[in-house]
């Protein structure tokens, strides 16, 4: 009967403990947020000189949306295949923050090594490769357009 008891102690001690775990994982999500750009639909030709950062493999470009949007970065994937981004960051999107005396509202931009999209205020990273987090606090990853190429014209939408 002892037995039984400590048994039943124990399970419903994992439960509470269950529970609280996933009411904090509650309190976290109001600071990631699933992204809303708003109407975007764009069509450019990356093999032009205009967009010569696109011409190759791994090569990125920023290009400008309407808002809500904070723009778009474009990431070559393959030589028939292109990523596209949203540069509002999925942690806390709506913070601004000081970077190297001033003030600007958090934004996606691409670090030196061309392959990660940092947070200018939190510092999360992404991959640009899937749009995946590779450092937090973010844990949503990048808002993705759809995107299509024929070999001629990039067509970038949601």
């Amino acid at each position: 009967m002892k037995r039984l008891m400590k048994t039943r102690t124990l399970f419903l001690g994992a439960i509470v403990l269950f529970a609280g775990a996933i009411a904090l994982e509650g309190c976290n999500k109001d600071e990631d947020t699933l992204i809303d750009p708003g109407y975007v639909n764009i069509t450019i030709n990356p093999n032009s000189p205009e967009y010569i950062e696109l011409n190759n493999v791994g090569g990125w470009a920023y290009l400008y949306a309407n808002p809500p949007s904070r723009g778009i970065i474009v990431y070559r994937f393959t030589q028939d295949e292109f990523k596209a981004y949203e540069r509002t960051p999925t942690y806390k999107p709506e913070q601004c923050c000081t970077t190297t005396s001033t003030e600007s509202c958090a934004r996606i931009i691409v670090d030196d090594s061309g392959i990660l999209a940092v947070d200018t205020c939190s510092g999360s990273e992404y991959l640009l490769l899937d749009g995946s987090v590779t450092k937090g606090p973010a844990t949503i990853p990048l808002y993705a357009f759809k995107t299509v190429y024929d070999g001629n014209m990039l067509q970038i939408y949601n």
